[in-house]
């Protein structure tokens, strides 16, 4: 387990945690060749990593799965559970991996992460993954969405329809599902402005409202729920 030096108060702060200290190495160099991130401390496995939580505060983890005592999937889950010690407000999880399966995808997903990313992902998307999620986003590897939505749209026609999640899309604007509509697709909020002609804070304004509305954590969470409530369908 080991603590960086003090991040500057205007940098995102990143802790580390993977077995492996070569890739972890390597991500520590990348990252800190970005003036608004900083690498605050890394840990071997997810005991290691709830400890140094206690003490350090982390804007965004960058956790791995397969670990030896506890694993990057119940750390994660003890985390964004706030079911340990932490010396600042719960950081968002990107969950990176070399095995690119739907269970894996699933289980982050389920256990509170942010974002699931396949180790050998480009540098440029895994900092852009590490600002998306600290803005409040999600963010999934190309190769998994497609079928985490598939899988989402197969479950939905084979349940009788959910009440409860009825009423929960029937809560929003014709405008907001307009919007949520977009987000499927993918696009930024900046694209979806232009798309429908609004400002980027306004789509921002929306957005929020929906996860509000919907009870979901992100905007894939979000998506995944107009799947399975109907709104979207494959193609739309």
């Amino acid at each position: 387990m080991t603590a960086a030096p003090t991040a500057d108060p205007e940098q995102l702060r990143v802790l580390l945690v993977d077995d492996q200290p070569l890739l972890r190495a390597g991500f520590a160099m990348v990252i800190d060749s970005q003036p608004d991130l900083r690498v605050i401390g890394q840990a071997g496995d997810g005991a290691e990593a709830i400890a140094l939580l206690a003490r350090q505060r982390a804007d965004v983890v960058l956790m791995d799965i397969r670990m030896p005592r506890l694993d990057g999937l119940e750390a994660t889950r003890r985390i964004v559970a706030g079911d340990v010690p932490a010396a600042g407000p719960v950081p968002k999880i990107i969950v990176l991996t070399t095995f690119d399966t739907d269970e894996y995808a699933y289980a982050a997903l389920r256990a509170g992460a942010s974002g699931f990313l396949l180790k050998d992902a480009a540098p440029e998307a895994l900092l852009e993954a590490i600002r998306t999620v600290h803005r409040g986003g999600a963010v999934v590897a190309p190769t998994t969405t497609r079928r985490l939505l598939d899988s989402a749209v197969l479950g939905a026609a084979q349940r009788t329809p959910d009440p409860q999640q009825a009423r929960l899309l029937a809560a929003l604007t014709e405008r907001e599902r307009e919007v949520l509509i977009e987000v499927a697709s993918g696009d930024s909020n900046a694209d979806i402005a232009a798309r429908l002609v609004l400002s980027e804070a306004t789509v921002k304004t929306h957005v929020g409202r929906i996860l509000a509305k919907l009870r979901v954590r992100d905007r894939v969470q979000a998506v995944v729920f107009a799947y399975k409530a109907g709104l979207i369908t494959p193609g739309h």
